[in-house]
């Protein structure tokens, strides 16, 4: 995470607008919301739904949306509250009371987009990125910050300060380095295959946690096997389920990865179901 997904056209149409929004305003993903829990169903409901409705939603819309997924209205109206206060929604009326998605949220449910519905798996030949900082001991809360979200996006630890990541994700690592105005502190590198002293399956296990990596996969591949029959409930417990993968998952080539790795048969399953249940969830939201 979010992860949070949406409709392409949302998404181009919030372009703009993030623009203008400073990094100080910027909108982080809960990415240590429990899948299933409220707010994580509520963040999910709303990167996926917002931006195709225009960016607007009546407030008892959302609450009946969440009553679909089995939360209880006085529940769900303290979760919308709660991602009111941390900045992902702001309240506004239109004949009713509503909210809007925040501008400043844009960014991040963009990168949602991207990571959901178009993780990359590596190959062999795929370039890295290198990231090399120096935080002065005076910002060290920033440091933490920056750790912190450098492994949310799935970046490895070869040591404290030299983290290795895709190359394609250089892009979302500019993007935090400025969020958390600490480019002046850092160096990106862009790298070919890492040359190690034991094996490169040796090194990955050093730099990312495989095992957690490989029970966030079965984790969610038992899920599969609980998704509600009802389609609005189905889909959005399936991405509120994977969102978390694509971001602490980095795609790593097979040269790095066990022969027995559940992450292929997660991505084929993922895109089968969400194939199938996107339209009928979509006609749904649209006839509450």
């Amino acid at each position: 995470m979010t992860a949070d997904a949406g409709a392409a056209a949302g998404a181009g149409a919030g372009a703009g607008a993030a623009d203008t929004v400073s990094a100080a305003d910027a909108v982080v993903d809960d990415i240590d919301a429990r899948p299933g829990s409220t707010p994580s169903l509520l963040r999910t409901i709303i990167g996926l739904y917002l931006r195709p409705l225009g960016g607007w939603v009546s407030a008892s819309a959302l609450v009946a949306l969440a009553g679909d997924l089995g939360i209880p209205a006085a529940q769900a109206r303290t979760g919308i509250t709660r991602l009111k206060q941390k900045g992902l929604l702001l309240a506004e009326r239109d004949d009713v009371n509503g909210y809007r998605l925040n501008p400043a949220a844009l960014p991040m449910l963009e990168r949602g987009d991207r990571r959901i519905f178009e993780m990359r798996r590596m190959t062999d030949a795929d370039a890295w990125c290198l990231v090399s900082f120096s935080i002065p001991e005076s910002a060290r809360s920033v440091r933490h910050q920056l750790r912190r979200r450098l492994q949310w996006i799935g970046a490895g630890v070869v040591s404290p300060a030299l983290w290795i990541c895709p190359g394609h994700l250089q892009g979302e690592v500019e993007q935090i380095l400025g969020e958390l105005d600490v480019r002046a502190w850092a160096t990106l590198f862009q790298a070919s295959a890492p040359v190690t002293a034991g094996t490169l399956r040796d090194a990955a296990r050093a730099w990312w946690d495989l095992d957690a990596l490989r029970e966030e996969h079965e984790r969610f591949l038992a899920s599969l096997a609980m998704l509600p029959e009802k389609p609005f409930a189905a889909y959005v417990r399936l991405i509120d389920s994977w969102r978390v993968l694509p971001y602490v998952d980095p795609g790593l080539p097979p040269a790095m990865l066990p022969e027995d790795w559940p992450g292929d048969r997660s991505v084929e399953e993922f895109a089968r179901l969400s194939a199938a249940l996107a339209g009928p969830a979509l006609a749904h939201v649209r006839g509450i």
